[in-house]
C-alpha cells in the first residue's frame, strides 16, 4: 500500500523537474586516483560545465551518480541533468543544445542519421517498469496479461470485476472505479510499455500502437515518472506505469504480473536480471526488449541509455564526462543496486567501456 510518509520525505528530491547542478572536478585516465588511501577528493585541472537532459526513468540514480563524484573524486566540474523525459532529452540531443541526452529507448538510425556528429550509444543502466496501484486494503494484487491490457484499454474498468476476482481468490476487491494513470508527455517509459503491451495484444497493436506518446483509450495524464507517481499517491483506486526505482524508493503498491511463460512474478532486482539475461546487446548496444522468455523473467524491462556524440566536443568536456561514465560502470553499480536498478553485467561494462573509446 501508498506509504505517504514516505512520499512527503521524497517528493521534493522527485519534483517534476529534476535540474542538478553538482561541481565535479575534470579527471585524468584513472577517475579512481583522487580517493586512494580514503583522503579527501582533490581538485585537478580547470573547471568544466556539463550539461545533459532527458529520461526521467534514470533521473534519481544519474543524481546520486554525480553527487557521489563530486564528493569523493573531483570537484571542478558542473555537471547539470535536466529530467525532462527521453522524447525531449533526445531532441535537444539532436539540437545540440546540451553536451549529452539520456533515454529509456535507444535512437533509430533515422534519428542518429540527423546528428552531423555522430552518436555513441551507452547503456548505463537497467531496470523495470511496473504497475503501481493506490488500494490500500489490498496489500498484494496479481494481473494476468490479458487483464493488464483489458485496464489500459478501458474493457475493465471496475477492481471487483469477475476477470481480476479470478487472479486475486480470497482478495477482497472493492466495488471501486478504476482510475489508470499515464503519463503525458513523451516518454521512453512510454514507449517500452506500449511495445510491451502490443507485443501481447493484437488489440493494443491495432488500437493504440506505441511509441514515446500515444493516444491512450483510458486515464488521466501526469508528467514524467514524478507527476505519475505523485498522481497515483493522491488517488485512491488508481493503477498506472512507474519505474521500479521511485514505487520502491516511495513504498507504492506494485502488481505482481504474469509473464511470457504463464508465471506470475514481481518485480525485483532477480526477476529483472532473469530477463535481461535472456537477452543479447548486439553490437551497437541497442537492445529492445519487448517480451522476455524465462520461467522467472519480469515482462517489461529495458537498459536506458545515454547519447553521446562521437565528435566535435570540446576536449576538457570530453574527457570529464568520459571521467564520470568510467566512474559509473566501476563504482556506481552498486549503488545503481540500492536504487531499484539493476547492476550491469562484466561482459557488458566491458563494452560500454569499449565503445566510451570511441568518442574522439
Amino acid at each position: 500500500m501508498l506509504n505517504f510518509k514516505s512520499w512527503n520525505k521524497g517528493q521534493m528530491l522527485l519534483a517534476p523537474l529534476l535540474i542538478f547542478t553538482l561541481g565535479i572536478g575534470s579527471c585524468g585516465n584513472n577517475p579512481q586516483s583522487n580517493t586512494e588511501g580514503g583522503g579527501a577528493p582533490q581538485a585537478s585541472g580547470s573547471r568544466v560545465s556539463i550539461t545533459g537532459a532527458g529520461a526521467t526513468f534514470p533521473a534519481p540514480l544519474y543524481q546520486r551518480w554525480f553527487f557521489e563524484y563530486n564528493r569523493d573524486v573531483n570537484p571542478n566540474v558542473q555537471i547539470s541533468y535536466q529530467s525532462v523525459g527521453s522524447g525531449a532529452g533526445i531532441e535537444q540531443f539532436t539540437q545540440g543544445t546540451v553536451d549529452f541526452g539520456a533515454s529509456d529507448i535507444a535512437m533509430s538510425d533515422e534519428q542518429i542519421a540527423k546528428v552531423s556528429r555522430g552518436v555513441v550509444l551507452l547503456p548505463m543502466a537497467a531496470g523495470s517498469i511496473v504497475f503501481a496501484y493506490n488500494l490500500p486494503d489490498v496489500p498484494e494484487l496479481k494481473l494476468s496479461r490479458k487483464n493488464y491490457v483489458d485496464i489500459m484499454l478501458g474493457n475493465i474498468t471496475k477492481w471487483n470485476d469477475p476477470a481480476l476476482a479470478a487472479d486475486n481468490p480470497g482478495v477482497n476487491l472493492p466495488d471501486q472505479n478504476i482510475t489508470v494513470v499515464v503519463r503525458s508527455d513523451g516518454s521512453g517509459t512510454t514507449s517500452v510499455f506500449t511495445q510491451h503491451l502490443g507485443e501481447i495484444s493484437s488489440e493494443w497493436k491495432e488500437k493504440v500502437g506505441s511509441g514515446t506518446a500515444v493516444e491512450f483509450p483510458v486515464g488521466i495524464a501526469s508528467r514524467g515518472n514524478e507527476g505519475v507517481t505523485a498522481t497515483l499517491s493522491q488517488t485512491q483506486g488508481s493503477i498506472g506505469y512507474i519505474e521500479y526505482g521511485f514505487a520502491r524508493k516511495l513504498g507504492i503498491s506494485m502488481a505482481t504480473i504474469e509473464n511470457q511463460a504463464g508465471n506470475f512474478v514481481s518485480p525485483n532486482s532477480e526477476t529483472t536480471s532473469a530477463a535481461l539475461a535472456a537477452v543479447e546487446l548486439p553490437e551497437n548496444l541497442r537492445a529492445f526488449i519487448f517480451d522476455p522468455e524465462g520461467e522467472n523473467s519480469y515482462p517489461i524491462v529495458t537498459y536506458t541509455w545515454i547519447l553521446a556524440y562521437k565528435t566535435g566536443t570540446d576536449p576538457a568536456k570530453r574527457d570529464a564526462f568520459k571521467g564520470v561514465m568510467l566512474w559509473a560502470l566501476d563504482n556506481g553499480q552498486t549503488i545503481a543496486d540500492d536504487l531499484g536498478y539493476i547492476p550491469l553485467p562484466p561482459e557488458v561494462i566491458t563494452r560500454i567501456k569499449d565503445a566510451m573509446e570511441t568518442i574522439e
